[in-house]
């Protein structure tokens, strides 16, 4: 595992060494930051063992550290797998600097306008901690509408933004994100191969849309937002309540949708204001 290509050591602690300053060692601070570090470094979570060996450390060397960061709500351990992960803790510390605020702030505008043009609520999601992470919603004003908690989160394989987003993610990075799935570990090889076929035609399609797995009468329709370049891999999605005279809205909702993408990557500045629209 010590050559494991998915296990990232951080570049920083050797790299601090090596100055000419004076280092003035804070052992258990030292020992925190290089676990959080890794954890950020890899997009799947880790177990104890395969810090220990990323770090050079002895696995027993971490324990109480590793029991210190998940009692104060920095790291989570998995149930299943034992493997540990980063929360948004620290996103919340350096949610002034960090770019899904910028994300949150250039989306509210289009996404108020898509709300307000097509009368139903819409949100944005990123991947988490393995799972769909609704990072900003905006309210239809109808009063019957379907709402998304911002803050709450789902599984991948099973919602349309979820999907949406493995789908225009590399091979490598998504199959990382699958192997620590538990839905996928679920699947039988004939449902993975299913789902890695639609994978690769919603990434030709450009969007995503089905009715929801777990509530009847809800239809989800999602497209992407700075996929697939930029830094930033986002969902923007429209949850809706399925009315009788129209049980497949979402046919009026791509171009719109496309277009409110659009405006939330030239307010990011993912692409410049000359650029052309593609929708």
């Amino acid at each position: 595992m010590a050559n494991d290509p998915r296990v990232v050591a951080p570049a920083g602690r050797a790299g601090r060494r090596s100055k000419k300053k004076p280092v003035y060692h804070v052992p258990a601070v030292e020992k925190a930051l290089d676990i959080l570090e890794c954890l950020a470094s890899n997009r799947v979570p880790l177990s104890q063992a395969q810090l220990a060996r990323t770090l050079h450390r002895a696995a027993n060397e971490l324990f109480r550290m590793l029991s210190c960061l998940e009692r104060r709500g920095y790291i989570m351990k998995d149930q299943f797998s034992g493997r540990y992960g980063l929360t948004l803790r620290l996103f919340e510390l350096s949610r002034t600097h960090s770019p899904y605020k910028h994300l949150v702030r250039a989306a509210a505008g289009p996404m108020r306008k898509l709300s307000d043009a097509l009368r139903e609520s819409c949100h944005l999601s990123v991947i988490h901690n393995g799972r769909q992470f609704v990072m900003a919603q905006e309210e239809s004003a109808e009063r019957v509408r379907f709402s998304v908690e911002v803050g709450s989160s789902y599984p991948l394989v099973r919602s349309v933004s979820g999907r949406l987003l493995l789908a225009n993610l590399p091979d490598d990075e998504r199959r990382q994100i699958l192997e620590q799935d538990a839905d996928y570990r679920q699947l039988d090889e004939a449902e993975r191969v299913a789902l890695e076929t639609r994978f690769q035609e919603i990434a030709a399609r450009g969007y995503e849309t089905d009715y929801s797995k777990d509530l009847v009468g809800v239809i989800d329709f999602a497209v992407p937002v700075g996929m697939p370049k930029s830094v930033i891999k986002a969902a923007l999605a429209i949850s809706s309540v399925v009315w009788k005279a129209n049980p497949w809205p979402s046919t009026n909702w791509l171009k719109p949708m496309q277009e409110c993408s659009h405006a939330i990557q030239l307010a990011l500045g993912l692409i410049s204001s000359g650029a052309e629209n593609p929708y």
